[in-house]
């Protein structure tokens, strides 16, 4: 991705979440000269991860497929120092974008339609082998338990949501025509390097970057060292 396709996916996504009247943490406006003079009282930021995140998961078209991500806090399950169990995440995804067929081996997670359009999430279980079982897919939510074909789409308007378990394949499709749609995630700890597991295998999690302008705000894997 080009940084300044970046920069711009960030100031689209800060605007939906204050449209929709939602504040992030301090270090969500920092700049990267901010984050010069930031010592080791900050290292749970670098360490796990927290901030920005901008993908177009290595397939090289962020209009069609991607996500832009800001990760409020998240534990670590490899290192002790962090005793946090859970995360919390914002997405955002324009209404004609999707992002790839993915489960994961360890987290479970609500992914919460927070305000905008209408977003799809579609479901199969893991075979497993990796591949998209054709068995029915049980579905937690909202409080309500029920069954459905593989492969089928479950609609989440703003307010709803959906628990994605364990080995539960799960694809995000906007619904074109309802608006660029802010994304919840609510979860346990979130390891992008360890936890993704991809159907289409040409899916890289984190993009390489053309620098053709300076950085708006750091990316959650660009941060500087403590000094």
């Amino acid at each position: 991705m080009k940084r300044s396709e970046i920069n711009a996916v960030i100031k689209e996504m800060e605007g939906l979440i204050d449209r929709y009247s939602y504040y992030l943490p301090p270090f969500g406006s920092w700049t990267p000269e901010d984050w010069q003079d930031k010592g080791h009282e900050y290292d749970e930021i670098r360490d796990n991860m927290l901030g920005w995140d901008i993908t177009d998961f290595g397939l090289g078209d962020f209009n069609k497929c991607g996500f832009g991500l800001f990760t409020i806090r998240n534990g670590n399950q490899h290192n002790p120092r962090y005793n946090k169990v859970y995360a919390e995440k914002f997405i955002f995804m324009r209404d004609d974008m999707y992002a790839p067929m993915h489960y994961h081996g360890f987290k479970s997670e609500d992914i919460i339609n927070r305000g905008g359009g209408t977003l799809k999430i579609q479901v199969y279980l893991d075979d497993g082998q990796g591949g998209l079982s054709e068995k029915e897919v049980p579905v937690q939510s909202d409080g309500r338990r029920y069954k459905v074909p593989a492969g089928s789409l479950i609609e989440l308007k703003p307010g709803q949501s959906i628990t994605i378990y364990p080995h539960l394949y799960h694809k995000f499709i906007g619904v074109p025509g309802t608006g660029s749609i802010l994304i919840g995630e609510v979860s346990q700890c979130n390891d992008d390097e360890h936890d993704n597991f991809w159907y289409d295998k040409r899916v890289g999690r984190f993009p390489a970057i053309d620098e053709d302008e300076p950085a708006y705000r750091l990316l959650c894997n660009e941060y500087p060292a403590a000094r």
